[in-house]
């Protein structure tokens, strides 16, 4: 499986244990940056990876920042993109089994290494349990197409 990992300076820290969990699970990994703590722009990262994804040159993803937030917000303005914030392996279980969460998010300041290295394991072997979910994930793929042909849904704070 062929997996990229991103982070902003937030993440840093943690994007080597992530890494390393990833090629233990077995892994190819793609490391996109940042490769220092200084101060970066989240989004530039993000988006980085996604276009990866979208493009199907890896299967899944792992985004890195300080909390973990503002990864999510960019992963899932992508349509196709199922982006989790996971803080425990039971999320993470959770996330792929009910989900399908192709891009896994982290907080770097507010998760440890170890647990991280847990919830990279847990997402990576999990599978898709399909069923009900799968029909619950098409219908927020309908829903979101629908609502972005109504102009509705952009986010304007007008």
């Amino acid at each position: 499986m062929r997996v990229a990992v991103t982070c902003d300076h937030g993440g840093y820290a943690l994007k080597r244990v992530v890494g390393e969990a990833l090629r233990a699970s077995g892994a190819e990994v793609t490391d996109l940056g940042t490769d220092t703590d200084a101060s970066v722009d989240y989004p530039d990262y993000a988006f980085r990876a996604l276009d990866l994804l979208r493009k199907g040159e890896c299967d899944r993803i792992v985004l890195i920042c300080g909390t973990g937030i503002g990864m999510s917000i960019c992963a899932n303005r992508i349509p196709g993109v199922r982006a989790a914030l996971c803080h425990d392996a039971f999320t993470a279980r959770m996330s792929r089994l009910h989900n399908d969460a192709n891009c896994l998010v982290l907080g770097g300041r507010v998760t440890g290494p170890g647990v991280a290295s847990d919830i990279v394991d847990v997402w990576m072997k999990t599978p898709f349990e399909a069923g009900r979910h799968a029909a619950r994930l098409a219908r927020i793929e309908e829903l979101t197409a629908r609502m972005n042909e109504s102009g509705k849904g952009r986010g304007d704070r007008s």
